[in-house]
């Protein structure tokens, strides 16, 4: 319990550092220094793997599944793989969003910031409630591997190409609820008009982040929990590939295009870890097969799209 408590007190001195002295004043945040984040936050959770191989080899957590420090790394870095490789589909939705309602880049972070917070608890619950299930019914480790193949096969398919919020059930049913306003005072999430608290769309663009992050923790959950279900593993490197990903959207939002191949890649990685679940009980692969294919794959992905022209 200690070692999850120092965890989740690193995590929120990270996050007050990030808004409070590093973002304090808001600004467009440019290629240059979204990079230099990027590199932080990949060397954080890289690094992270020396206090996971220290913590397992000298039987400081509990450790239910009786991994040795070695396996436990592999998984902790295979897992935060595949969180940062499906992130990488979020980045697309995020930009939909922040588009469709007409978010100033000066405002994007402060946006994220709070959208990544709320995923932190989200996921957070997903991964308690995923980890039980898995341990107490064996076969729904089946239901897991259906789904992801699933969902590789629509994403093969392209089905959520056309994406539109403002257009979706959770827009038309907040106006309902509570008044919004097309005014941006700012970056605030409220302000009062008339007499009257309305939603800025800065509000709105975070509570349909925060619900379509619960929609791909659908498929990013269970793909870890196909790597191990261990809870410490399964949480850190979801939660490190998370801090990461506002500094990853202002990185490569910009060249989403010139990524055109990388959905084959989730593709391929959805796959792999679908079908491993729907064998987990007859085949055991060893970890570095599991790392070396979704390497592999994100790698391919990556330089078929800069090096495969694009036809007319």
């Amino acid at each position: 319990m200690l070692v999850w408590i120092i965890f989740l007190a690193c995590i929120l001195v990270f996050l007050a550092l990030d808004l409070g002295v590093f973002h304090k004043h808001d600004h467009v945040i440019k290629s240059k220094e979204a990079g230099i984040w990027t590199a932080v936050w990949v060397t954080i959770a890289l690094a992270f793997s020396g206090v996971i191989y220290w913590l397992f080899s000298n039987g400081m957590m509990e450790n239910p599944t009786g991994l040795t420090a070695n396996d436990a790394v592999l998984k902790y870095i295979t897992g935060y793989l595949i969180e940062l490789s499906l992130s990488v589909d979020n980045v697309f939705v995020i930009a939909v969003i922040f588009s469709s309602f007409k978010i100033p880049p000066v405002f994007q972070h402060r946006v994220l910031f709070w959208g990544i917070l709320g995923a932190i608890v989200f996921r957070a619950l997903m991964i308690f409630f995923g980890v039980a299930l898995i341990t107490k019914f064996d076969w729904i480790i089946y239901v897991f591997g259906v789904f992801l193949l699933y969902t590789a096969f629509k994403m093969l398919r392209g089905d959520d190409e056309d994406f539109h919020p403002e257009k979706s059930f959770v827009f038309r049913n907040l106006k309902k609820l509570y008044p919004i306003t097309s005014e941006i005072n700012g970056h605030d999430f409220f302000i009062k008009k008339m007499g009257v608290r309305a939603a800025t769309p800065l509000f709105v663009a975070l509570l349909v982040i925060e619900l379509t992050d619960i929609l791909f923790a659908l498929d990013s959950i269970p793909a870890i929990l196909a790597i191990t279900a261990d809870p410490f593993l399964v949480f850190s490197s979801n939660i490190l590939a998370i801090l990461g990903l506002r500094s990853m959207y202002f990185l490569i939002s910009r060249m989403l295009e010139k990524f055109r191949y990388i959905n084959y890649s989730l593709v391929v990685i959805l796959a792999f870890v679908g079908l491993k679940m729907l064998f987990s009980h007859y085949v055991h692969l060893p970890e570095w097969v599991s790392l070396t294919v979704i390497s592999v794959s994100l790698i391919g992905g990556i330089l078929a799209s800069l090096y495969i022209t694009e036809k007319e």
